[in-house]
């Protein structure tokens, strides 16, 4: 037995090959957790349930302490009151929300209507976009890590990656098509924007994390969570950080988003028209830890479906590019603040970052000098 919500629930273990031969089914069915969905399922399948992590939803606050994730007001009095803002939240949170960012709101809420159009169509039109190959600049999956995560979790995802070289538009779909080429262009400006301000809250000069190449691509990915008919046992997405230097999500209303903060999992809730803001694991490492990647997830939930998108600032590797080394920039070294880092490529970390995730550890460790 396990407990989950505060009350036991039978246990969803199973053999190895029994899991196997569920996870090929559920990915050659190409229908995703919507397909699941649309098929009426009462049982959120064994495939699905996080056995020694199950979350246990509070009424309320998700924090005793009643914490709050920062809020910037990008049109704030002035831009050194800004700078200490994007400080003071990436030092003691690594999660911000900014507002008046410059996207304009029918931007994003074309995107989240885009998302829901796609993810929402019939399957047969989604299974040509349906694959595990991480090289195709427009994919659609569900649970890119299948078969290497210990469960899977709530969602389906479509993919796009925008920068440097992004595809062409008759690869996109026609029903978000016009719409993720508008957010893209918007994302991108603010993430330049907000990498500056980063830069600068660090010490360092405004243009410096830009011109090592911290902005040299972005990936976005649309992600489309189901209502869940037992959302004790999955999550939407798991505990995790990311493996990117910056990522800017536009979530809609229905909440479910959660920071570790303090050893407390805390609601980033939904502000209209605002954008949350998190660091990666990267640029932890450019910053030699003084600014910190951290922890979060996406609850299931029986009301949806919740929509939301992320947009990672972070190289594109492989085949056609040029992989290069990052490791704490040197204008924050001193003889006593000596490098905590080895340098890293970001597919090196990523790969590092995958498998590290099959056993619950962080990835940041393996690359401490």
């Amino acid at each position: 037995m396990v407990v989950a919500g505060g009350r036991e629930v039978e246990s969803h273990a199973f053999p190895s090959d029994d899991r196997e031969r569920e996870l090929k089914a559920f990915d050659d069915s190409k229908a995703g957790v919507k397909g699941l969905f649309d098929a009426g399922v009462t049982k959120v399948p064994r495939m699905f349930v996080h056995e020694h992590n199950i979350p246990v939803v509070k009424s309320g606050s998700s924090s005793k302490l009643d914490y709050r994730v920062p809020v910037i007001d990008m049109r704030g009095t002035n831009h050194s009151e800004i700078v200490n803002q994007v400080r003071h939240a990436c030092e003691n949170w690594g999660f911000f929300q900014v507002i008046n960012h410059g996207t304009p709101e029918v931007t994003l809420g074309n995107m989240l209507e885009g998302v829901r159009f796609f993810h929402e169509q019939e399957a047969e039109a989604k299974r040509k976009y349906y694959s595990r190959d991480l090289a195709k600049k427009v994919v659609y999956h569900s649970n890119i890590d299948l078969y290497y995560s210990k469960a899977a979790v709530w969602k389906d995802t479509i993919t796009f990656k925008m920068v440097p070289c992004p595809p062409e538009p008759e690869e996109i779909p026609l029903v978000c098509r016009d719409a993720s080429i508008e957010y893209s262009k918007c994302a991108m400006e603010l993430a330049l924007i907000l990498l500056r301000l980063v830069s600068e809250a660090a010490g360092l000069d405004a243009t410096l994390l830009e011109n090592i190449g911290c902005a040299d691509g972005l990936v976005v990915k649309g992600h489309y969570y189901p209502p869940c008919p037992e959302p004790e046992l999955t999550f939407g997405t798991a505990d995790h950080t990311d493996n990117d230097f910056l990522t800017i999500i536009l979530q809609d209303e229905l909440g479910g988003l959660q920071v570790l903060h303090k050893d407390e999992w805390v609601d980033v809730s939904p502000l209209p028209g605002a954008l949350v803001i998190n660091l990666g694991d990267m640029l932890q490492i450019v910053t030699n830890d003084k600014f910190k990647s951290v922890r979060h997830r996406v609850l299931a939930n029986k009301i949806g479906p919740r929509i939301s998108v992320a947009s990672f600032l972070r190289p594109q590797y492989g085949e056609g590019y040029v992989s290069r080394p990052y490791g704490p920039v040197k204008e924050l070294l001193s003889e006593e603040n000596p490098p905590v880092y080895r340098e890293t490529t970001i597919e090196e970390y990523t790969k590092c970052f995958l498998m590290k995730a099959m056993d619950g550890n962080a990835a940041l460790s393996h690359f401490r000098s």
